[in-house]
Formats: C-alpha cells, structure tokens, sequence
C-alpha cells in the first residue's frame, strides 16, 4: 500500500504541522522541512538562520529541537497508519540535513502511539511553580522507558544532596547569563509574538529550586521572590545520552518529545532549565558529579498543573518547500 502524488503532498502538509508542533529553546523553531513527492519521503533540516547565537552557539539545543520536531513526524507517520524510515544525518558534508523519514510498511499506530498523537496540540512548556500533588513513581517508570527506547537515559534526580548540587549549578550558569547583558538582550528578545508569550513568564524566575530564565528583568524590580515555593518544584530530573555527538543530540530531542507528549498525556506538564549545559565548565562538572559520565542533554522539571500558555508556531507554509527549490 502506499500513498497516490496527491495523498503524499497531504501527508507533507501533516508531517510538517506535527514537527512544528515540537519544544525548541524560547520557542525560536530553528527548523525548515521538505517534501519530495512521490513516497520519496520527507525531509528536516536545521534553520541556522534561526539559532540563538550566545544562548546556544554550537547549535546542540536547536539539533535536540529539530530531533523532537522528528519525533512528531515519526508519530504522524504512525498516525496515517504508516511505520516511519528513518536516515539521521543523510548527507555527509551537509550537517544541516539532519533526517529523512520515509513510508514504510502499513502498520496500525499502538495504543500508546495514539496517546501521543493526540497529545501534540496540549504539550506546552510550563514556566513557575507546581501544583503540590506529586508525579506518581508508576508514571516516572514509563517515562524512563520511553527515554530508553530512544536511545536515551532519564534520570530523576531525587537524592537531596544531588538536588542541591543540580540546583546550584543552575543557579551559577543563570547569574553567569544576567551578568551578561548580550545574553539578556537575547532572551528578553524572545519575548512577543513570535517567541514565549509575555504571561507565561509572569512568575519571579527564582520563586522555586531551580532558577528559571528571567525573560522579563523582574531580577531588577524584585531582587528576592515575593513569594518561594520550593515544595512545588516538581520532580527534577536529567535527560543524557552516552556519547555527544549530532546523532546523540538528535536521538535525545526524540528521546525528550516522548516523555513529554507520554507525560501530557497523563496530564502533567514540563519546565526546561538548560543553563548549566550553555556553560562548558558547569556542563563537564555536571556530567562528572550528576550524569554518571552520560552527557547530560536536557534538565527538566514535571509537575501537575492547570496553567498553560500556548505558544504561536510557524505554519507550513512557512517551514514546508519542495526539495527542488532552494532553501536556505
């Protein structure tokens, strides 16, 4: 079985709304897609246009964006009752083409793939305090499976010992960012229409454990929280991978969309604390102290919570071309 031109140029359209749908730092969706026609397949690629130059220099974050953007159009392809084939990294020479998925054989998406497929449009990152339930320990175990079946290790962090040193590291790599007023300039940047909208960052970046981005300066207005609430920190937790390379960024950014979209699922939200892995130093002594020699790769927090902020996204008009056209 396989698609007619005309079905094929709808499923492009699919994908590409599904990938767009993906987390990526401040929401700069440092992606592009493209479609080839003809169950030639579909194709991501990196917007280098679109990285954050002192935030993310090296371009890991956006790969792990743009590694999540796949793993929605892995679900999607499922959705259509397709199995997905996919290349990582299809041209040498070339590392902004980061993948190609092809239709595979039919095959029924599973119960679990139709959870997350219906939980692409309701995953949106959550940024303050948590509700004071805890995440129950049956639904940590699933979601340390799902990172597992990707190539990828979650690991909560629970020790209090280990949640303070985290939690210092973090708070070290923040103060390093507000000192710097480059850096500043461009979260605070992000901020708008396009980017992470406004009321999503009302809560003082430092009100639980972990310190947050201070998109908004409220650092400058209010030099203490008016309000702490360590007790809804959530569960903390590190997503790592054994090596460091393209391919490992790219198997972690799927490995972290499946936890989300499992967690939102089962409604519970999560909260990106990235800044100890934008400091070499801080990243390597993390590794060391925390990550057991794994490269840590994402720093999150999961909670329960009824706030959410949906953030604007691309269409694919915008990100979808035709691979004999140029791109970027």
């Amino acid at each position: 079985m396989s698609l007619t031109y005309a079905q094929h140029g709808r499923a492009a359209l699919h994908l590409a709304h599904a990938a767009s749908l993906a987390p990526s730092p401040h929401n700069n969706q440092p992606w592009f897609f493209a479609e080839e026609g003809h169950d030639h397949g579909f194709e991501i690629h990196a917007d280098r246009g679109r990285g954050l130059v002192l935030t993310d220099p090296g371009g890991r974050e956006s790969v792990v964006a743009c590694g999540a953007a796949l793993f929605n159009a892995r679900i999607a392809v499922r959705n259509l009752g397709f199995r997905p084939a996919v290349d990582l990294l299809p041209e040498t020479g070339n590392p902004a083409y980061l993948a190609h998925v092809a239709f595979a054989a039919h095959a029924p998406a599973t119960y679990d793939e139709v959870l997350m497929a219906g939980a692409m449009a309701h995953r949106h990152t959550h940024r303050g305090p948590f509700g004071a339930e805890p995440v129950a320990e049956e639904l940590l175990d699933d979601l340390r499976e799902h990172a597992r079946a990707e190539g990828a290790v979650l690991q909560v962090v629970d020790d209090p010992d280990q949640l303070d040193q985290l939690a210092d590291l973090v708070r070290t790599a923040e103060d390093v960012h507000r000192r710097d007023r480059g850096h500043t300039a461009e979260i605070a940047g992000r901020v708008g229409p396009t980017g992470v909208p406004a009321e999503a960052c009302l809560y003082h970046p430092d009100c639980v454990l972990l310190a947050a981005r201070d998109y908004l300066g409220l650092v400058r207005q209010f030099a203490v929280p008016p309000q702490k609430w360590e007790s809804r920190t959530g569960t903390v937790a590190v997503l790592s991978t054994p090596y460091d390379t393209r391919s490992d960024w790219l198997r972690a950014g799927q490995a972290l969309q499946r936890v989300l979209l499992y967690a939102t699922a089962h409604q519970v939200r999560a909260a990106f604390h990235t800044q100890p892995l934008e400091v070499p130093a801080l990243r390597a002594g993390m590794r060391t102290s925390i990550a057991f020699g794994r490269f840590p790769q994402m720093i999150l927090r999961l909670g329960h919570t009824t706030q959410t902020w949906a953030t604007p996204r691309r269409t694919p008009a915008e990100t979808l071309f035709r691979s004999d056209m140029p791109v970027r």
